[in-house]
């Protein structure tokens, strides 16, 4: 039985006088608190641009929501969110006006009903009923009945048969095809083929839609053990498992990685595989001379600076991590604090201005503000909320971070420049775009530096190295490291 079905059937029978004892104090819980929290979470990502990683635990734990209830919550908002586009496509032909017209509080509870109907083993008279029961709650009786009449025409078939009837002809539109079957907006999916250096006459983009595919799958909860602070030895005890590739990593099966020890006194945190080995390769690089002086130019939130603050540590470097945001500098300061020999340091800069000068550090990281493409499997909201003009927009201060990087460190000192995304425009325009502007600079081979990793090496010579979720099973980090020369 799945855990949505157990959490209908363990519901008590109507008319069932409540267990007596043990009972919580305040108000009364709602008659379905796991769906009441997905509606919340997924009305407040689409109608305030909330981020479901961050406000789905923080509404579990307020509601005391645990168990298959929280197991349930969790399936509707993110399985809700990853197959939007899907959805909104079958929604559109069984809504008799433009779905853009159906108000905002009713859109999450037709998308998360039609979740529910097509992608999961919630029985349909189940999904519907506790739906507009949900419905009658919060927004009332006369649009609830909107609720059952669209779900109900939703219900008439299955998944499969929808499929052929919303989605474009594979042979006729591959990306349009791909857009609706594996739910990514139009113009990400071109983008994501450009990217993989497919075309649309490559037999369907199958390259494209084996990433397309990762995207919508769970991905699993990776931890960092910090080195110096804790092994992955430490992290095995609490049941995580070895990661495959950096040497730091470990996957956790399932838990809450903030029950774990390790996490909870900083020894250890959550950060994905690729995140870790793109900070590891920049250590690695043999800098020419002097290696005591590190920066991490946007640091924020303090991922790959809580690592890089214990790899300098173990090396008797030392790490600045800079944030130009107070709130996010003081979780870098978290991040780095207790570093071996207190190797790291938080301020408050921006890498546009910089507050340190010229020419004076040895590795620098500049991982800069991107369209998050390359986080799609963690944020899939991201897909929804970005656009091709975002990344046009985010293009000049990508370009004056990574100038900013350069200026920083000295010659033979080395740059990497880090991108959650693997959009052409957020990584090798960028990169390009700056050596071709200046004659200080080499654009080393990222992935002689990371050698346990297969199938890195992209761009020019394969300079660059690009994870792909369906290859290395991490985020779609992009790196390119550059040596600055003496002229």
């Amino acid at each position: 039985m799945s855990e949505q079905s157990r959490s209908q059937s363990r519901r008590p029978r109507r008319g069932a006088k409540p267990r007596q004892g043990g009972q919580r104090s305040g108000p009364p819980q709602p008659r379905d608190p796991a769906r009441r929290v997905a509606y919340d979470v997924l009305r407040a990502v689409g109608q305030r641009d909330a981020y479901a990683n961050l406000l789905l635990p923080s509404l579990l734990g307020e509601r005391g929501v645990h168990g298959r209830d929280a197991a349930l919550a969790t399936e509707l908002t993110y399985g809700t969110l990853r197959h939007q586009g899907t959805y909104d496509a079958i929604l559109q032909t069984c809504v008799d006006r433009t779905l853009a017209s159906v108000d905002q509080e009713v859109l999450p509870l037709l998308r998360m009903g039609s979740h529910q109907l097509l992608s999961t083993n919630i029985p349909p008279h189940a999904a519907v009923g506790e739906t507009v029961a949900l419905a009658r709650k919060v927004v009332g009786h006369h649009r609830s009945g909107f609720v059952n009449a669209i779900l109900r025409k939703v219900s008439a078939r299955d998944l499969d048969a929808w499929l052929p009837i919303v989605a474009p002809e594979r042979d006729r539109d591959p990306s349009g095809h791909l857009s609706v079957v594996h739910s990514h907006p139009r113009w990400v999916v071109k983008e994501l083929a450009r990217a993989l250096g497919e075309r649309a006459k490559d037999a369907g983009l199958p390259r494209t839609e084996e990433l397309l595919k990762a995207h919508n799958e769970r991905p699993k909860v990776t931890l960092v053990a910090k080195p110096g602070r804790a092994k992955v030895s430490d992290l095995r005890e609490s049941g995580a498992e070895p990661g495959r590739y950096s040497p730091f990593a470990a996957y956790l099966p399932e838990g809450d990685p903030g029950a774990i020890r390790e996490v909870r006194q900083n020894r250890a945190a959550v950060q994905d595989e690729a995140s870790q080995l793109v900070a590891l390769a920049l250590t690695r690089v043999d800098t020419h001379g002097d290696d005591s002086r590190w920066l991490d130019l946007c640091a924020g939130p303090g991922g790959k600076a809580g690592l890089l603050a214990s790899l300098a540590g173990q090396r008797e470097a030392r790490l600045v991590a800079s944030e130009a945001q107070p709130a996010r500098a003081g979780l870098v300061a978290t991040a780095v604090r207790r570093a071996p020999r207190d190797a790291g340091r938080a301020i408050v800069a921006d890498g546009t201005r910089p507050a340190w000068k010229p020419g004076v550090f040895d590795r620098v990281l500049a991982d800069v503000p991107c369209t998050g493409l390359g986080a799609l499997r963690r944020r899939p909201e991201s897909r929804w909320r970005r656009g091709p003009d975002n990344v046009t927009e985010l293009a000049p201060l990508q370009s004056a971070l990574l100038v900013s990087a350069v200026e920083a460190v000295r010659p033979g000192g080395v740059v990497a420049y880090v991108t959650c995304s693997p959009h052409l425009g957020e990584t090798h325009t960028i990169v390009q775009d700056v050596i071709g502007r200046r004659d200080d600079l080499e654009l080393l081979r990222a992935p002689d530096y990371l050698d346990e990793v297969p199938d890195l090496a992209s761009g020019p010579e394969g300079r660059y190295a690009q994870f792909w979720p369906h290859v290395h099973g991490t985020d779609a980090m992009f790196l390119a490291l550059l040596r600055r020369k003496s002229v």
